[in-house]
C-alpha cells in the first residue's frame, strides 16, 4: 500500500483483549488483600481466582486500554479496527461480541487451549479510585503471525498500549506493526499505560522517542515523571516535547496539556457532580483527543474533547462511554 492510498480506518489499535470485573469495596478490603491502591498489578491465574472469590458483587464489562479507546472513538463516529487475542472461551466470546456491537472491526482468530481470556479485577473505593489487578491471559501470546498487515496499513493512526509491551510475543508483534504502519506512511500513537511498564521497558520507550518512531505520545503526570526522571512536571514536558510531534499529558483534576509542533495548549478538567469510577478515564481522554486530531481540529479543541470524554467516563461504572457522545460533544464544545 502506497503512502498516497487513503486510509480505510481512522484508528487501528493493538492491545490487551480483557474483560473488566468491577466491584465497589471499602478501603479496608484493599489493605486486607494487600492490593496496590490506585495502581495496576499483573497477576497470575491463581491470584485472579483468589481475588475474584474475595470480591463483593461485581459487574463484568469488556475492557483493555486500547480497546476502550476504540470504543470511545467508535461512539464518536470514527471507523476503527482492533487487533488483540482472546481465548476460545466464554469471556472471549463476550469480548468479541462487545467490540463488534460497538461498531469496531475485530477479526483476530481466538487462541485454542490455555490460558483463558484475560481479565482485570477492579476494586473501586468510595472516592472513585480504582485498584486494578490484571491477568493478561491469552492476550500476552498475540503473535506477529496474527497480524493482518494489510489491515494495519489501512489505518490513518496505529494506536498501541504500553501494557501489551510487557509480554515478549506481543511486543515483537507491535514492533512489526510499527514497521508496517510507517512503511505505509501512517502515524503511530502510543500510550505509556502505567509507570510500572515504564520501569520495565523505559529504555525501549525512550529509544522510540529518540528515534522519532512515535508521532503522538499519551502520558499522565506520574508516567511522565517515570519516563524522564523529572519530578517537576514542566521539566518533564521540556525533555520530551521536542522529540515527539504531539505530546499529550493528563493531570487528573488539574486538567491536561498538549504540545504539538511547538504549539502549547492547556485545558481544565471538566467537573462532574460525583466521581463514581476512574477506570478508563485516560483511555477515553485519548479517544476524545484523537477524535479531534483525525479531523485536524485545533489543539485546544482536541484537548477539550478529551476532557469531556474523560468526565463522562468517571461519572459511571466501567471504562467505556454510556452517553450519546456525539450529542454530548455538540452540547459542551
Amino acid at each position: 500500500m502506497s503512502e498516497t492510498t487513503p486510509p480505510r480506518y481512522d484508528v487501528i489499535a493493538i492491545g490487551n483483549a480483557v474483560v473488566d470485573v468491577i466491584a465497589s469495596c471499602e478501603e479496608e478490603l484493599i489493605d486486607e488483600l494487600q492490593l496496590n491502591r490506585g495502581g495496576m498489578t499483573l497477576i497470575d491465574e491463581a491470584r485472579a481466582a483468589e481475588l475474584y472469590e474475595a470480591m463483593p458483587p461485581a459487574r463484568e464489562l469488556s475492557g483493555g486500554s486500547a480497546a476502550n479507546t476504540l470504543a470511545g472513538l467508535a461512539s464518536l463516529g470514527l471507523q476503527c479496527a482492533f487487533i488483540g487475542q482472546v481465548a476460545d472461551d466464554q469471556l472471549g466470546t463476550v469480548f468479541r461480541h462487545d467490540m463488534r456491537a460497538t461498531g469496531i472491526d475485530f477479526d483476530t482468530p481466538a487462541r485454542e487451549g490455555e490460558p483463558a481470556t484475560g481479565r482485570v479485577l477492579i476494586f473501586v473505593t468510595p472516592d472513585g479510585e480504582r485498584t486494578m489487578n490484571t491477568f493478561l491471559g491469552a492476550g500476552q501470546y498475540l503473535p506477529a503471525a496474527a497480524l493482518d498487515e494489510e489491515l494495519i496499513a489501512s489505518g490513518a493512526i496505529l494506536y498501541l498500549e504500553g501494557y501489551l509491551w510487557d509480554p515478549e510475543e506481543p511486543r515483537r508483534a507491535m514492533r512489526r506493526a510499527i514497521e508496517v504502519a510507517r512503511g505505509a506512511g501512517r502515524k503511530i500513537a502510543f500510550t505509556a499505560s502505567e509507570s510500572f511498564v515504564i520501569d520495565r521497558h523505559g529504555d525501549d520507550f525512550r529509544a522510540m522517542i529518540e528515534d522519532g518512531v512515535i508521532d503522538i505520545l499519551f502520558v499522565n503526570e506520574s508516567e511522565l515523571a517515570t519516563l524522564t526522571g523529572e519530578a517537576d512536571f514542566e521539566a518533564g514536558l521540556a525533555l520530551v516535547a521536542g522529540k515527539v510531534p504531539v505530546l499529550v499529558a493528563t493531570r487528573s483534576e488539574k486538567g491536561a496539556v498538549a504540545i504539538a509542533h511547538g504549539e502549547r495548549a492547556e485545558v481544565a478538567a471538566v467537573p462532574v457532580i460525583k466521581v463514581i469510577d476512574t477506570t478508563g478515564a485516560g483511555d477515553q481522554f485519548a479517544a476524545g483527543f484523537l477524535s479531534g486530531y483525525v479531523k485536524s481540529e485545533p489543539l485546544t479543541r482536541c484537548l477539550k474533547r478529551g476532557a469531556i470524554a474523560a468526565s463522562e467516563c468517571i461519572a459511571h461504572y466501567g471504562p467505556r462511554p454510556e452517553a450519546d457522545m456525539i450529542a454530548l460533544m455538540a452540547e459542551r464544545l
